[in-house]
C-alpha cells in the first residue's frame, strides 16, 4: 500500500483521450466554451493585434429607421460592416429563414464602405434568396430584437437611469443572431478562396466578426435611440455593456454541418485534446503559482454558475455544475498548499485531479475544468488554434486495394460494424426538410414514409461497404475497380481514406435510432466550437443561448486588454 506522502507509481504523461471515449455525443455535449472556441480565439487575437473597430455612421431615426456603418482595421487588412434598422414588425418577425422581415441585416465586406456598396446592400439585402451579395461581401448577417429586454433597457436609458441587472441577465443580450451566411451563400466570397494570409481566413472568423459587430450594434442601437427619446436619456454603464452579448440560437441543421465537415470537427478536437494533455502534463508542485491561477479560474466559473438566472429544461443547471466545481476547487487547494492529490504525489497532479473526479462529477464540470486547463499554456494552445483547418474535399485512393480498404474499416469503424442496423428501430427516424419551414426536421419515417432521407447514415453505410467488399474473391483488386462494380460506395470509400489519419471525424452514433438524441451534436458545435455561453434546450430542437457574453469592447480591443473576460460576473446595480 502506499504511503500518504510517497509518490504514486510513474505514469506515462497525459495524451488525448482516445475517439472511443471521447467521440460519444453525450460526451460531445459536454463539452464547454475555452480559450479553443472560435470566438474566444478570434478575440484573444484581436486583443494582440489591436485592431480598431470603429463606429463610422449612425443614421438611424427614431422609429429605427435607418443606416449604420462600422469600420474594421486589422495590421494587414480593413473590413466594413454595413447594416441597415428597420422597426420591429409583430407580424413577419421570425428567426427562420422563412422569414420575411428583420430588425437588422447587414454585411460584412472586405474593404472601405463606399456609397455604391452601401446602396446595392440596401437593394440586395431585403431580397434574401432572390438578393445577391458584392464579390467582396464576406458574409450576409441578420438579427431581431429580444423585444422585452431591448424596451425595457430603452426605457431605463431614456429615464437616465441604467436597467436592471436582474432583468438583462434573464438572456445576457439585447438582440439575437438569426443568421450568419457566407461561403458563397447568395453570392459572398468563398471561405476557400480567402487563403491563410487572409485577415479572417480561419474557420469560421468571418462570421464571428459579424456577430460581434451585431452586440456592438445592439448597444449603440438601443443607447442612440434613448437619445433621440429624451434629454435625460445616458449611456450604457461600460461594465453592462460589456456583460451584454449576441443571442444565438440553432438548430439540428448544425448536424448536417459535423457530418460534411469531419476535417473541420478532427482538427479542431485534436487541437482542443492536444491543449488540454499539454496542460494537464505541467509539473504543478506545492505553492506553484500556476495551481492558484487556476484555482483563481475554477473560482470564477463557479461564481458565473451560482449567478446565473437562466432557466434549463434538459441540460444540466448550473447549480449542480457549481457544485461539482466546488469538488475540483477542493482538490486544487490541497494541490496548492500540499502538492498532493488525495494525499498522494503524483507524476501529473492536474491530469490526477481530473481522473480521480471524472465519475464523480457531471460532465459539464469535468469539461469545464478541462476548459480551464488550457488557460496555462496560452501560447501552446494559440499556436494549435491556427492548426485548425476547414477544407473538406475527399477523394478516392484508386490503388488501395479491396484487403487494405478492409482491414482500414474494421480497425476504425469497428463501432459502426457492431451497432444492429437490422434492429427495429435502427431506422426508426428519418432527417427531411421541411416544406413549411425549410429547415432540417427529424421525424418519425413512419409519419413520413415517402420523405427522402438526408441524414448521413454511417453505420449503414459502412456496412453495406463491407459486405460488398467481403463478397469480392480477389482482395488484391484496386479499389478503383471496385468502385466500377459498386459506383454507390464512392462517397464513402474517399471519405473513410481521407480520414484515415485522424482520430476524430466521425460522432458514434446511429442518427436515426430512437435512442439518439440530437440535441447533443447541436450542443458540441455551439457551446465548443462556436463558445456560446449559457447553451439552454428550447423543445429539444433547438438551442439558444449568448456569444461574446462579457467579451471587451471596442476601446478595451484597440488598447490591447489582457486578463480573462470568459465567465464574466454580473455588474453591480
Amino acid at each position: 500500500m502506499t504511503a500518504p506522502n510517497t509518490p504514486s507509481t510513474p505514469k506515462a504523461a497525459p495524451r488525448p483521450r482516445p475517439a472511443t471515449e471521447l467521440m460519444r455525443p453525450e460526451r460531445l455535449a459536454a463539452l464547454q466554451p475555452s480559450r479553443m472556441s472560435i470566438t474566444r480565439s478570434l478575440m484573444n487575437r484581436m486583443l494582440r493585434e489591436r485592431w480598431d473597430i470603429r463606429q463610422e455612421r449612425f443614421d438611424v431615426d427614431a422609429n429605427a429607421n435607418g443606416t449604420v456603418i462600422y469600420s474594421i482595421k486589422t495590421p494587414t487588412q480593413q473590413f466594413s460592416f454595413i447594416a441597415f434598422s428597420f422597426p420591429p414588425s409583430r407580424t413577419a418577425r421570425t428567426g427562420r429563414i422563412i422569414g420575411r422581415a428583420w430588425d437588422m441585416m447587414g454585411t460584412l465586406n472586405e474593404g472601405p464602405a463606399s456609397d455604391a456598396d452601401v446602396e446595392l446592400a440596401r437593394r440586395e439585402l431585403p431580397k434574401l434568396y432572390r438578393g445577391r451579395a458584392t464579390p467582396k461581401s464576406l458574409v450576409w448577417a441578420r438579427a431581431n430584437r429580444s423585444m422585452r429586454i431591448f424596451d425595457q433597457t430603452l426605457d431605463a436609458l431614456a429615464a437616465g437611469e441604467q436597467p436592471s441587472v436582474e432583468m438583462l441577465a434573464q438572456v445576457c443580450y439585447l438582440m439575437r443572431n438569426t443568421g450568419l451566411d457566407g461561403n458563397g451563400t447568395f453570392g459572398t466570397r468563398s471561405f476557400p478562396s480567402l487563403g491563410t494570409d487572409h485577415a479572417l481566413g480561419g474557420v469560421l472568423q468571418a462570421q464571428m466578426v459579424a456577430a460581434y459587430l451585431m452586440r456592438e450594434y445592439s448597444c449603440d442601437l438601443v443607447e442612440h435611440l434613448a437619445k433621440l427619446k429624451s434629454d435625460k436619456a445616458v449611456p450604457l454603464d461600460p461594465a453592462l455593456r460589456r456583460f451584454l452579448g449576441v443571442g444565438n440560437g440553432s438548430a439540428l441543421g448544425l448536424i448536417f454541418f459535423i457530418h460534411r465537415h469531419p476535417r473541420l470537427i478532427g482538427s479542431w478536437l485534436a487541437a482542443r485534446e492536444e491543449a488540454i494533455a499539454k496542460a494537464a502534463a505541467l509539473p504543478v508542485r506545492k505553492g506553484d503559482a500556476r495551481a492558484e491561477t487556476l484555482l483563481g479560474l475554477v473560482r470564477r466559473a463557479i461564481d458565473f454558475r451560482r449567478e446565473d438566472r437562466v432557466v434549463y429544461e434538459t441540460i444540466t443547471n448550473s447549480a449542480d455544475i457549481a457544485d461539482d466545481l466546488e469538488m475540483i476547487a477542493s482538490a486544487l487547494v490541497e494541490l496548492r498548499d500540499t502538492g498532493l492529490v488525495a494525499g498522494r504525489q503524483e507524476s501529473y497532479p492536474l491530469h490526477a485531479i481530473a481522473r480521480r473526479l471524472e465519475t464523480q462529477v457531471k460532465p459539464e464540470a469535468l469539461e469545464t475544468f478541462n476548459s480551464l486547463l488550457i488557460e496555462l499554456v496560452p501560447e501552446t494552445a494559440d499556436a494549435l488554434a491556427t492548426t485548425v483547418t476547414g477544407a473538406d474535399e475527399v477523394t478516392v485512393q484508386p490503388s488501395q486495394s479491396v484487403a487494405e480498404l478492409i482491414a482500414l474499416i474494421k480497425a476504425q469503424y469497428q463501432w459502426a460494424l457492431d451497432i444492429d442496423m437490422s434492429a427495429p428501430d435502427a431506422y426508426k427516424y428519418v432527417w427531411y426538410k421541411s416544406e413549411t419551414a425549410e429547415e432540417p426536421r427529424r421525424g418519425a419515417r413512419i409519419e413520413a414514409p415517402e420523405a427522402l432521407d438526408l441524414g448521413f447514415d454511417i453505420c449503414g453505410g459502412v456496412q453495406g461497404l463491407l459486405a460488398d467488399l467481403t463478397a469480392e474473391p480477389d482482395a488484391t483488386l484496386s479499389v478503383a475497380r471496385f468502385l466500377m462494380r459498386h459506383p454507390a460506395h464512392r462517397y464513402l470509400v474517399a471519405r473513410i481514406q481521407a480520414l484515415r489519419a485522424m482520430a476524430y471525424h466521425t460522432p458514434i452514433a446511429n442518427i436515426n435510432a430512437e435512442s439518439f438524441t440530437p440535441i447533443d451534436l447541436v450542443r458540441l458545435m455551439n457551446a465548443g466550437l462556436h463558445g456560446v455561453d449559457k447553451t439552454r434546450d428550447f423543445l429539444r430542437r433547438n438551442l439558444r443561448g449568448v456569444l461574446y457574453h462579457g467579451a471587451p469592447t471596442p476601446d478595451e480591443i484597440r488598447a490591447g486588454k489582457e486578463g480573462v473576460w470568459a465567465y464574466p460576473p454580473e455588474p453591480h446595480s
